[in-house]
């Protein structure tokens, strides 16, 4: 099911309604349907929610990450604007999860995500559990060439490659891509030695999957890291950017379905964020697992907004 965004989602403080330079992002934001966005100009960025954690369901999670889309859009409502008079952001509004039909909404999204990317648009998706990156990447393929190479650089705990034959869950999706589409490729940064078991470790070495542990990102790999990253990203004709907010640790970001005591800082995953989106060949970021349900004082909701935020920043400010 597909709805428009309540306008109470884009509301916050108002400094000044004729100085620009004063205004905040709800000020700015537009709200449009899907069917009336027009062609882009490189300078634009479609918004779109996925209110969705049936994945997370079937994966035995903590349920609660499908009222992250809008929390994400009500912190980051009051951000200051600091684009450019010819960058906009319009939020064409969500996908909803109804019934536990997963399947035909990740295919929603995807023909949602397809549209804003014909029309050149950047895009950005605001999960959901991180079965929202299925929809992503469904919408990205369709907006290419079948034969275009997509390399899918996730932010993560996890490998999310676990067996999909009985039904597709928050735990599936990489698998499910690596499987079904020779032309994709999966590097993943802040995979935890024991939050995967031996079979995953087993399973990436099988799809060739690239991988950074999280006691590996460190100040002194840094520039090791970003060379392999920057090398991953000029091999792909797109690349598409995915953050699961329980690669942090739990101290930052206790809002998620499955907290990680050994988690990244939070500086290093804006670092990665502003390393990937500023790439030419990145044309669109999610972010998913941000569960104001558990939070504690709007803590994950907040940091999650600031790499949303971190995403747009980089990804308006390109010509390309």
């Amino acid at each position: 099911m597909y709805t428009m965004t309540d306008k109470k989602q884009w509301k916050g403080r108002i400094d000044s309604t004729t100085n620009t330079s004063s205004f905040r992002l709800h000020q700015k934001v537009t709200r449009i349907p899907i069917n009336d966005v027009s062609a882009s100009n490189h300078r634009q960025a479609g918004i779109v929610g996925f209110i969705c954690d049936e994945g997370v369901r079937r994966n035995q999670g903590r349920v609660g990450a499908a009222n992250g889309p809008n929390a994400l859009r009500e912190s980051l409502a009051s951000l200051p604007w600091t684009f450019e008079g010819d960058q906009q952001i319009v939020d064409v509004g969500n996908i909803l999860c109804l019934n536990h039909a997963l399947e035909d909404a990740q295919r929603e999204l995807g023909e949602v995500v397809e549209i804003l990317r014909k029309k050149q648009m950047k895009c950005i998706v605001l999960g959901g559990g991180h079965e929202t990156l299925y929809g992503h990447y469904l919408g990205v393929r369709a907006a290419l060439q079948n034969d275009a190479k997509i390399g899918i650089i996730n932010i993560d705990a996890h490998f999310d490659l676990r067996p999909y034959n009985e039904q597709p869950s928050s735990g599936t999706m990489f698998r499910q891509i690596l499987e079904q589409d020779p032309n994709v490729n999966y590097f993943v940064l802040g995979i935890q030695r024991y939050g995967n078991t031996k079979d995953l470790f087993d399973k990436a070495h099988e799809l060739q999957v690239k991988y950074v542990l999280e006691e590996d990102l460190t100040l002194e790999s840094k520039p090791q890291i970003m060379s392999g990253l920057q090398q991953f990203m000029d091999g792909h004709d797109t690349i598409l950017l995915t953050l699961c907010m329980d690669v942090l640790n739990a101290a930052f970001a206790p809002g998620v379905s499955a907290p990680s005591p050994f988690g990244l800082d939070p500086t290093m995953v804006r670092t990665i964020i502003q390393k990937v989106t500023s790439h030419p060949n990145t044309q669109s970021f999610d972010i998913c697992e941000v569960n104001p349900l558990l939070d504690e004082n709007g803590r994950t909701v907040k940091l999650g907004a600031y790499f949303v935020y971190e995403a747009l920043n980089n990804l308006l400010r390109r010509n390309g």
